[in-house]
């Protein structure tokens, strides 16, 4: 039951009389039916994957897909004479998703079966249920995030990086300037706060206490003058890393509390942990005020307690933690950092709101 229902994370295409009308090698000219298009951006708006493991030649198939308007809607395409159950799996291990996040839609029975049994746990659909797929629940995620709107684009950008990347010749330094990197650090809007509490679920090596934080906690925090709720953007020359970052900081007379920092894994090469820290020290030393932040050590989070002693953050004693609050946990260390003002980071430009007086 929980594999029927569970959200599909990359839906993969046939071609011939699945996705388009017609067999291209046979007939030369198909159609896409209007339904089968608006499908296709209708999945893109939810986040889910889309790909392509059809049997045919590859740059002809390829034109006619970029002919139709719909190149650009599918990633990691597999289009040759191999079997499809090899195609789907190479798609998935490149993805890095489980097979069971999966789906497969033909409309030949052999083709189907044949990944069936070689992937059991890909789900496999027959062609004639596409109109039944916009209203099925494994196609209709709960909730579709800022992120999840722009999914594909940011595996598609990936993807390029990390060409990119394996091709540089030079220092690391040099390949992070290459790519032209921007962090955006702003307050929160209500459109990105379902981005934010999955920040705060699924970020576990880069999460400073492991604190969860609901919608209504994030909305409630939102209204509250005391704090800021601050998201932080990342992009490059490739295209969109989406939100990567949230703080959390009460800001009291004298001292702000950083009561949570998480940052996504994918952005841990690019030090953008430590980017936002020293922007948070700059905007302190501007306010005359010092840092304190919260931290607790979990099993997965030592590179966030690296990331804070880097930063100059120590378990020295200061009276300006005595007018805090008690922490949510008892467990919750809190860090000082006596802050000073913050060069800006030589392999990313920041555009930033400003703390101070706010």
């Amino acid at each position: 039951m929980a594999e029927q229902t569970s959200i599909v994370k990359c839906l993969v295409w046939d071609l011939d009389n699945t996705l388009w009308q017609g067999t291209l090698l046979e007939d030369g000219d198909v159609k896409l039916p209007d339904s089968v298009s608006e499908l296709i951006t209708e999945l893109d708006s939810r986040g889910i994957l889309q790909s392509v493991a059809s049997k045919n030649d590859h740059d002809q198939a390829w034109k006619q897909l970029e002919a139709l308007g719909v190149a650009e809607y599918f990633v990691l395409p597999r289009i040759g004479w191999g079997p499809k159950s090899d195609s789907v799996r190479e798609i998935a291990d490149e993805l890095n998703f489980a097979l069971d996040t999966i789906a497969f839609v033909d409309d030949q029975p052999a083709e189907r079966a044949e990944v069936e049994f070689h992937l059991p746990e890909v789900r496999c659909y027959d062609a004639e249920r596409l109109p039944e797929f916009a209203a099925l629940p494994e196609f209709s995620p709960a909730t579709v995030t800022v992120d999840s709107r722009r999914r594909r684009q940011m595996y598609q950008a990936g993807f390029l990086r990390k060409s990119a990347e394996a091709e540089f010749q030079g220092p690391s330094d040099d390949f992070l300037r290459s790519l032209e990197l921007e962090m955006h650090i702003g307050r929160a809007t209500e459109d990105e706060l379902s981005r934010v509490e999955e920040l705060t679920l699924r970020t576990s090596q880069m999460n400073a206490t492991g604190v969860h934080y609901s919608i209504s906690d994030l909305r409630t925090l939102l209204a509250d003058p005391r704090h800021e709720v601050l998201v932080t953007m990342l992009t490059d020359r490739f295209g969109p890393h989406g939100a990567v970052g949230l703080q959390l900081l009460e800001k009291h007379a004298g001292v702000w509390n950083l009561k949570l920092l998480a940052t996504s894994c994918r952005v841990v090469s690019f030090g953008a942990g430590s980017v936002i820290l020293g922007w948070l020290a700059d905007q302190a030393a501007h306010a005359g005020v010092h840092l304190v932040a919260d931290f607790r050590r979990t099993e997965r989070n030592r590179m966030m307690e690296i990331a804070y002693r880097l930063a100059g953050f120590t378990d020295e004693p200061c009276d300006c933690r005595a007018g805090l609050p008690a922490p949510a946990q008892e467990d919750i260390q809190r860090l000082h950092l006596l802050p000073a003002p913050c060069a800006p980071p030589p392999t990313m430009k920041l555009h930033t709101v400003s703390l101070q007086g706010a």
